[in-house]
């Protein structure tokens, strides 16, 4: 499973965008593993963006209506067409990163390594660690505090797993190895939460992190089998049936990972696959202006309803 990652993905040609460019449960297969079928982002010119007036006037309207900030990019890997909002902009990534948290583990993992026991003591739970608190003394194989981690979102997991691989600069630096200059991983659970405007600490752009889901999700960042068993747990996601799941239309397969933060951050990121068609990377990253304000579910599968009518329309 080991690779080493050399790859020269540059955020504005990845997404086809000039650099700085400002409910359904899973019920088809998903493509397990299945490459992009485009050319590479380095070997291929970079399409125009296609939003609309009319999207940007939606996505407009959805800040103004639910008094948030939005940020948005959608590509369709069939058609090359992208939808974006706010694509520069930076946001909090929360649990979001928890993608590639599982991603730096997974490059370094022998089918043995998953397999290894990771004990977990009292002290190595957080207020929210749902499936961790139950193997206090007994321990969780890496195999199942992926699962804990993406599929729950439990924050003690994320910590234990951030810890195995050497902390969070290791998982910055796995990024910087597949071509993200612009993402900050700096802090764990739960301070990376906190979400202060102005702190650029644990923040990326939707532009960034749509080129970092089509390279490790959809491309050759993570070999073959890897990236399905990512794939195929981002899938069993539990935390976000209110956000993107919920703005796709029946019949969709998602894979997605969701993140929530103080100011009002609440982010579902992934791709969605169309029966038949192929996947689209999302990512829809939301905030509002004051620290104790409430994230909004509804934002998010609203822009997502937005985004794949824009694509799929």
């Amino acid at each position: 499973m080991r690779r080493a990652v050399a790859i020269a993905v540059v955020t504005g040609l990845a997404l086809g965008l000039p650099f700085g460019v400002a409910g359904c449960q899973p019920t088809a297969t998903v493509p397990s593993g299945v490459a992009d079928r485009t050319p590479s982002a380095s070997a291929s010119p970079a399409p125009a963006a296609t939003t609309s007036a009319a999207t940007r006037r939606a996505f407009d309207g959805l800040e103004g209506a639910h008094d948030a900030r939005l940020g948005v990019v959608a590509i369709d890997t069939g058609s090359g067409a992208t939808v974006t909002h706010r694509a520069g902009e930076r946001f909090a990534f929360a649990s979001a990163a928890k993608v590639f948290i599982a991603a730096t583990v997974l490059e370094d993992a022998s089918p043995a390594d998953l397999d290894a026991v990771v004990p977990i003591e009292q002290r190595d739970l957080l207020s929210y660690a749902p499936v961790t608190s139950q193997h206090v003394g007994s321990g969780m194989t890496v195999r199942a505090l992926l699962h804990a981690m993406l599929r729950s979102s439990d924050n003690a997991a994320a910590n234990l797993l951030v810890a195995r691989v050497g902390g969070p600069s290791v998982v910055q630096q796995w990024l910087r190895g597949i071509g993200d200059q612009v993402t900050q991983v700096v802090r764990i659970e739960p301070e990376l939460n906190e979400a202060t405007p102005g702190d650029d600490r644990d923040t990326t752009t939707p532009a960034q992190f749509a080129a970092d889901l089509r390279t490790v999700l959809l491309r050759d960042a993570l070999q073959p089998d890897d990236r399905e068993l990512l794939v195929d747990t981002m899938v069993g996601t539990t935390t976000g049936d209110a956000t993107i799941r919920a703005g796709v239309p029946t019949g969709w397969t998602v894979a997605d990972k969701t993140g929530t933060g103080s100011h009002g951050v609440r982010n579902d990121v992934g791709i969605v696959t169309p029966p038949g068609g192929a996947p689209i990377v999302l990512v829809v990253m939301t905030s509002r202006s004051t620290a104790d304000a409430e994230p909004d579910d509804a934002l998010v599968a609203a822009a997502t309803r937005t985004a794949v009518a824009a694509l799929h329309g």
